[in-house]
């Protein structure tokens, strides 16, 4: 908690009495929302205290502070994940000092594979649930801060936020928008045949190597979570191809203007 509150203040001291009702977390290929921010502040992660460093190439490295539709949002221009070699407890740090900076929501984004045969890549999915299981570590083992010992996980994401960015969706003829569930899994490398074939069987419809933990810790601050995963890739074992990052990244930036339409739009209404 000590570690918490020194990158807080930090913030703060920069940031004065800016206070950000949503929180956001941009996945891989998915920073064009940053361009829609009436940026007030930018806060490079390296300045803050305690504050991992995002090692991904694709993930700059900022926190910006400003308005979006009017909104105060707080936005993580990059996040970190397990396989750069941090605890699930410093990947999720970040979503414990956006909650003592005051959000009262958060979003999340991220690019993943698709295992469902209905979807296409760049096509979106908002998640309606997920599976932890498959994760080498849990964020909320050890000393219990900031929430509930035990928090339950029946609404990981928030049910009104759901209905409200399909709605959103139709409104604007959006099409290949889905709902599902996404599966984390540690990585850094990517399934193989049979992994894509497990993972499907227990239910999930797309997988990544994000995101579930910074759920699993604003769920217990009981913050409202609102999360949507661009397909950017299909991983049908039956006809899986080899993975390109230029392929992956390219869905993402196709997709991106829908996804970003959505968030923008569903701050709006909230």
């Amino acid at each position: 908690m000590v570690q918490i509150n020194e990158a807080t203040n930090y913030i703060q001291s920069i940031i004065g009495d800016f206070r950000p009702q949503f929180g956001i977390i941009l996945g891989t290929g998915l920073g064009k929302l940053t361009t829609e921010i009436e940026v007030e502040y930018t806060i490079n992660y390296e300045d803050i205290p305690h504050f991992p460093i995002a090692t991904v190439e694709f993930h700059t490295g900022k926190l910006l502070f400003g308005k979006l539709k009017g909104k105060n949002v707080v936005c993580m221009q990059g996040r970190f994940h397990y396989y750069e070699g941090y605890s699930m407890q410093q990947v999720t740090f970040p979503v414990r000092v956006m909650k003592m900076l005051g959000i009262e929501r958060l979003i999340v984004s991220n690019a993943a594979g698709g295992m469902n045969p209905s979807f296409s890549e760049s096509d979106l999915m908002i998640i309606e649930d997920h599976i932890a299981l498959f994760l080498p570590e849990n964020p909320l083992v050890g000393p219990n801060i900031m929430g509930d010992r035990f928090p339950d996980m029946s609404e990981p994401y928030d049910l009104e936020m759901i209905e409200k960015a399909k709605l959103i969706a139709t409104q604007n003829d959006i099409e290949g928008v889905h709902t599902g569930t996404y599966v984390s899994v540690s990585g850094p490398q990517l399934e193989t045949k049979a992994e894509y074939k497990l993972l499907r069987m227990v239910g999930a419809d797309a997988v990544g190597m994000s995101t579930v933990p910074e759920v699993i810790v604003a769920r217990q601050m009981d913050l409202p979570v609102f999360g949507i995963s661009v397909i950017t890739d299909m991983c049908i074992p039956e006809t899986l191809k080899k993975a390109e990052i230029e392929k992956i990244l390219a869905s993402a930036y196709r997709a991106e203007p829908n996804m970003t339409l959505i968030i923008k739009e569903l701050i709006a209404g909230l």
